[in-house]
């Protein structure tokens, strides 16, 4: 006798298929799933490592910034010793100077003329003083203009004066100071 299957074979492959169907729309879903969740592990770990870096990078700024205020305290400390070592070495360089202007002045001064005040403001010194003529006064101009510590005498005022009936000429001028020429002693010095 012969079999006759009377089940729709048509019907079972076709059940068949949609289950295969079904199974690979799962897998392909999981995979989607998978490729998803590594998608977002990879950049979810290199936003991380990238946060970090960052991290690092704000503590080196920072500690690089402490650094340059530093370096700008050291800076202003060096230039406040700098200028503190410029002021000693300008007045042990100036220590000797009034001694050498009055001896100046007193080499200078002609006969006949004396000098009631001196006063320095700067590199400016004002002289106030009494002579018996213009010319005493002219002469010291003249003298003050070829002096090697002084220069550019300017003559502000004179006055006539009368005491105990004698004539005087009181006056005012300026002179400005000059540094001396250096002579060649100090160099042959240093050439020893």
């Amino acid at each position: 006798m012969m079999r006759i299957n009377l089940l729709p074979h048509r019907q079972i492959k076709r059940a068949e298929r949609q289950r295969e169907f079904g199974l690979m729309g799962l897998m392909a879903a999981g995979a989607a799933c998978a490729v998803v969740f590594m998608g977002w592990q990879l950049l979810s770990s290199q936003k991380d490592s990238q946060v970090e870096r960052n991290g690092r990078l704000e503590k080196a700024i920072t500690s690089l910034d402490k650094e340059i205020a530093d370096i700008k305290d050291l800076k202003d400390q060096i230039n406040n010793v700098l200028e503190r070592k410029r002021v000693v070495e300008n007045l042990q360089t100036n220590r000797s100077q009034s001694v050498v202007i009055l001896d100046e002045l007193t080499r200078q001064l002609p006969e006949g003329l004396y000098l009631k005040s001196i006063k320095q403001v700067g590199n400016l010194i004002t002289l106030v003083g009494v002579a018996d003529t213009n010319a005493r006064v002219a002469t010291l101009v003249r003298n003050l203009s070829v002096s090697n510590w002084m220069e550019s005498p300017n003559l502000i005022e004179i006055q006539s004066t009368t005491v105990n009936n004698i004539k005087l000429n009181n006056f005012t001028l300026t002179v400005s100071l000059k540094a001396p020429k250096v002579e060649e002693a100090p160099k042959k010095m240093g050439a020893k």
